[in-house]
């Protein structure tokens, strides 16, 4: 392990970091020197992901629960001290039309994937001011490009830029830098689960390379974090990313009349095009979750 100049001795917060994106962001950041505190719904895997860290403790957390989430960063300051870095990844998705979607599923995503990312911001920010640190907004290709049968996902990565883009003007006096990052299709098991669904196997099928591309999850997390280490307001995960968002008034227009085409062959009716319920094992987790709350 190296020490980074930059980020060495500091601490990192990192939500949804049971797996997939969030897991690979907490072992490269610790790989850099960083002290993590792990947050998310799975404790035994969040457990799991700390102990392979020099100095990561896990807090299990609803981050859309405001007290709940307040605690733990109280919790995070007097283990650690203020925090550096904080990575908003935690996130969930669905998929379907959107008239067969249940509602408080399409409520949940954006609940999480929005509103959760406001809480992580707000309760982490006192130490963010303090430390002159840097907040990751987790968006996604969708964020620009959203896609037809994944309207909750699309609104919420949307909304989360948006977010991430106020913020970032709001807190310029105080020396606290603000970034969005983008990435396609990610080699995480919520994608798995997606290539499982009908639906969503042929929305990614019948994306046009590179944007249908399924991208290693550790080449990803290398690119956040070199963001992350130079405080940039804009992460792409894969550079034709950057190209792309330069065309992006055209893109509803391109991706509508790519689906008149595609999806013509199916009728309103046709039962593949069953809405999927929160995708893999963290929408199975967050499901568990609000059970037993």
């Amino acid at each position: 392990m190296r020490s980074d100049p930059v980020l060495g001795g500091r601490v990192a917060v990192v939500t949804g970091a049971a797996r997939g994106v969030g897991e690979a962001v907490a072992r490269t950041l610790a790989g850099r020197g960083m002290r993590l505190a792990l947050l998310g719904h799975e404790e035994a895997e969040l457990e799991r992901v700390a102990a392979g860290l020099p100095d990561a403790v896990a807090w299990p957390v609803d981050v859309t629960a405001d007290r709940a989430m307040a605690d733990v960063a109280d919790r995070v300051r007097e283990r650690f001290g203020p925090v550096s870095v904080v990575v908003a990844n935690a996130g969930v998705a669905a998929g379907g039309p959107f008239l067969r979607c249940d509602p408080a599923i399409w409520s949940r995503v954006v609940e999480v994937n929005l509103v959760g990312s406001a809480v992580t911001a707000r309760v982490f920010l006192p130490s963010l001011l303090a430390t002159r640190g840097y907040y990751l907004q987790v968006a996604s290709l969708a964020a620009f490009a959203p896609a037809p049968m994944m309207t909750a996902y699309g609104a919420s990565k949307a909304g989360v830029e948006a977010f991430a883009h106020a913020l970032r003007a709001e807190l310029a006096p105080t020396g606290v830098g603000v970034g969005v990052a983008y990435f396609g299709w990610t080699d995480t098991q919520m994608i798995a689960a997606a290539d499982r669904e009908p639906a969503l196997r042929l929305l990614h099928d019948r994306m046009p390379w590179p944007a249908g591309r399924t991208y290693p999850v550790q080449r990803v997390a290398d690119r956040l974090v070199r963001g992350i280490e130079r405080r940039a307001p804009a992460v792409y995960a894969q550079p034709w990313l950057r190209g792309l968002h330069l065309v992006r008034p055209a893109l509803p227009a391109i991706v509508a009349h790519g689906a008149r085409r595609e999806l013509r062959r199916w009728a309103p009716d046709d039962d593949d095009l069953t809405a999927t319920g929160l995708l893999g094992r963290g929408g199975r987790a967050d499901e568990a979750a609000r059970r037993e709350a």
